[in-house]
């Protein structure tokens, strides 16, 4: 993808080497093939496709609803950077901690003791930005997503006015 490009139908492909420089700490223990089927992972999450919206056409009324098809994120640039934080955080929380095993732990760290070392995390019935704040990738994915998981109000079409001015119509 090139950089800055802002094309609003293609999706993102991922590119391994923007990848590595965007995350070089992650980079380093990542594949191509495994950060590439985070990216996958990705997309469930935020869709890589720009269908622009459609507006229905209503005969006698005109254009009365829009309908959109594919991600919000309209602006392919913007989309890759997205993408890329969303597939670092699913990196990070598969990711190999000091180069060895991986993270097991699921869910954000509520309690640690020292002490007899006691570590406590929890994990929301519904998951929302708790999920995205467990990683510092996530977190900024979760910021820079604030505007687009505001509901949007769709008018339907307006009713038929009837005029009353010429005696139709009920009583006047």
């Amino acid at each position: 993808m090139t950089p800055g490009a802002t094309q609003t139908t293609s999706p993102v492909v991922f590119d391994y080497v923007w990848f590595q420089r965007r995350y070089p700490d992650l980079a380093e223990w990542c594949g191509p093939d495994e950060a590439a089927g985070y990216f996958d992972l990705a997309t469930i999450f935020l869709d890589n496709t720009g269908t622009p919206s459609t507006t229905v056409l209503v005969p006698g009324i005109g254009p009365c609803a829009t309908r959109w098809f594919g991600s919000p994120v309209t602006n392919v640039a913007q989309r890759q950077n997205l993408l890329g934080l969303l597939t670092a955080h699913i990196a990070s929380l598969f990711g190999k901690i000091d180069g060895n095993a991986s993270r097991s732990t699921v869910g954000r760290l509520s309690n640690a003791t020292e002490g007899s070392v006691s570590v406590a995390f929890d994990f929301p019935d519904r998951p929302g930005a708790e999920w995205y704040q467990q990683t510092k990738y996530g977190a900024m994915f979760w910021a820079a997503t604030a505007r687009y998981r505001m509901a949007r109000y769709y008018p339907g079409p307006q009713p038929f006015s009837e005029d009353y001015s010429f005696g139709g119509g009920r009583g006047f």
